[in-house]
């Protein structure tokens, strides 16, 4: 009887121990999902909050109901700013989609010698920041550029109206191309090869093929890219600011009411203007996304490629031009950079380098990148990684979870000017506690993570849904606390996906201007924005310099990410061989 009753006291004593565990790391649960609404909330909806308020405040901080607004909707600047920017997005995404199309088919679907190499070049932009493409027009078109008249006379009697639409547009085509062609790439990865082959049995001709088999399929590709270059080319601020000239777009007139006239409430209401049809083009391409997943069979065979020389031949010239044309604008940058004096003394040199003498305050605006970058791609890995992992491995706080999975979805459709001016005016509120980080760079890295939350937070939910539910499940019935099974396994086994995202973020951090070009303090000036200040100073070739010292750290990012990536797959290959 008393082993009896003690064998009882034991199991009675480890049942309890069990439900205090569970209930500890049901708490501990709740309490991570409530902190991560509570920090997203923050750090996206109450700026937010504070921008649509602004719009009803005037100068002098009283109500003002709807008169801002039908100010700005009234003046004539507001109708030619907006006429403006739609023009040159509707432009932009037509010919940037067109050439993606072409190229993302040559690249897929032609038998084609170095496609390896195309494929690289046509993400060479990715790792410039968007003024670099005017500055290279510039060099180019300008009064002494290369190809224009005023420089060194190549073809005579030739010149292009660079400052304006035009070199907008051309800007704006570099810039969103890459965007374009990676959406396009996996549309035409996603075909099924058994529909070519009835169609070939059916003695359907090859343009019958394209236009009734080819474009059905990537239908919802086209449009997706359409409406994400769209909204890139609508928000972009570092394309007009070099070569806009007196060509008004919202981007400029926002960064105008902001920095130049420092009037925060009609800066607001261009911010909510540009947030429109940004918010409808990102609903849009949801939408579209969501509609070609759908359209994809798990029984798919992958397309096959077929000679066609005539095919190949003509495709294949529109790639290599293409690529041509991205390697020319790269080329001219990075050449520029290092002759002396343009065009006049073209000895090679790297005095353009030293940036003491430029208004970009030496040195110390790459460096505060490389921090800032840095700091943006550690905290910001953690932080998506943590969210996905609550909102699709965790059970507990439904409502919640939906919640997190919402408000990390809302910084895509935010454009980074609007992300600027709704941190200035909801963290230079003196009453809010959070006030302390403005003028920081902490700021600045906060909001590096919101600008770029989205798409990295849907790389982590896509790796965490790969993998098998019966890892928690077992964790937990041997009683192995859930953190300690996220850190010894599932960060093991998405530790692609966790570098891919530190790669995206700094990158990212690196070449973007938008976000903080009105956050930053004067002894925290970013690379990216002393590029736009040396030229507004006239000091051209010393933003080429810098721009190339971006372009060539972000690539040596991409390469490391490469090497590791490699060893970490060689290494699962090894453990599957085992």
């Amino acid at each position: 009887m008393i082993r009896k009753a003690l064998t009882a006291s034991r199991i009675s004593s480890k049942i309890r121990t069990v439900q205090r565990r569970v209930k500890h790391e049901l708490h501990l649960q709740r309490s991570m999902i409530v902190a991560i609404v509570l920090l997203l909330g923050s750090a996206v909806l109450l700026p937010l909050f504070a921008l649509f308020s602004q719009v009803f405040i005037n100068e002098q901080r009283q109500f003002a109901g709807f008169s801002l607004i039908m100010k700005y909707l009234s003046s004539p600047s507001l109708l030619q700013s907006l006429t403006h920017t739609m023009t040159v997005a509707v432009m932009s995404s037509i010919f940037a989609v067109s050439l993606a199309f072409l190229y993302a088919y040559g690249v897929t679907r032609i038998s084609l010698r170095g496609k390896t190499w195309l494929k690289y070049i046509a993400l060479l932009p990715l790792f410039a920041p968007s003024m670099m493409h005017g500055i290279a027009l510039t060099y180019l078109f300008g009064n002494q550029g290369v190809i224009t008249t005023g420089g060194f006379g190549l073809f005579p009697g030739f010149s292009i109206p660079l400052y304006g639409p035009v070199g907008i547009i051309i800007s704006e085509v570099m810039y969103t191309f890459p965007q374009a062609y990676l959406i396009l790439l996996v549309s035409f990865a996603m075909a099924d090869y058994r529909l070519y082959e009835a169609a070939t049995t059916m003695g359907a001709s090859g343009y019958r093929q394209f236009k009734t088999i080819t474009l059905p399929s990537v239908k919802y590709g086209l449009l997706s890219a359409l409406f994400v270059t769209f909204t890139l080319a609508f928000t972009d601020f570092g394309a007009p600011k070099i070569v806009g000239g007196n060509y008004n777009v919202l981007a400029t007139d926002l960064y105008k009411y902001v920095i130049g006239q420092q009037n925060m409430s009609m800066g607001a209401v261009v911010g909510i203007v540009l947030l429109i049809p940004a918010l409808a083009a990102w609903w849009v391409d949801r939408y579209v996304s969501s509609k070609q997943e759908m359209s994809y069979s798990s029984k798919a065979v992958p397309y096959k490629v077929i000679k066609n020389p005539l095919r190949d031949c003509l495709i294949g010239s529109v790639c290599f031009v293409i690529s041509g044309l991205i390697l020319l604008l790269m080329g001219t940058v990075a050449w520029a950079s290092l002759v002396k004096v343009w065009p006049y003394d073209l000895t090679l040199s790297f005095k353009h380098y030293d940036f003491s003498k430029a208004a970009g305050a030496g040195m110390n605006p790459y460096w505060n990148s490389i921090i800032v970058s840095l700091w943006t791609a550690a905290a910001g890995t953690i932080i998506t990684f943590l969210t996905a992992y609550a909102v699709e491995k965790m059970k507990v706080l439904p409502i919640m979870r939906n919640a997190a999975r919402l408000l990390a979805i809302i910084p895509l459709a935010l454009p980074g000017l609007v992300i600027g001016i709704a941190y200035i005016l909801f963290f230079n509120i003196k009453g809010n506690p959070l006030h302390i980080m403005y003028g920081t760079i902490s700021i600045l890295i906060l909001a590096n993570m919101v600008h770029f939350f989205s798409v990295s937070y849907v790389t982590a939910s896509s790796a965490l849904k790969k993998l098998d539910t019966e890892f928690e499940s077992v964790s937990s019935s041997l009683g192995i606390p859930f953190y300690r099974t996220m850190v010894k396994v599932t960060v093991p086994m998405t530790l692609g996906a966790i570098l891919e995202i530190g790669m995206y973020y700094f990158i990212n951090s690196m070449v973007t201007i938008s976000a903080v070009v009105f956050l930053y303090a004067a002894d925290l000036k970013l690379a990216s924005v002393a590029i736009v200040n040396m030229d507004d100073a006239g000091d051209v070739a010393p933003a080429a310099a810098l721009s190339m010292l971006i372009v060539l750290t972000s690539i040596a990012v991409r390469l490391m990410y490469e090497l590791i990536t490699s060893k970490i797959r060689k290494k699962n290959e090894h453990w599957q061989q085992r």
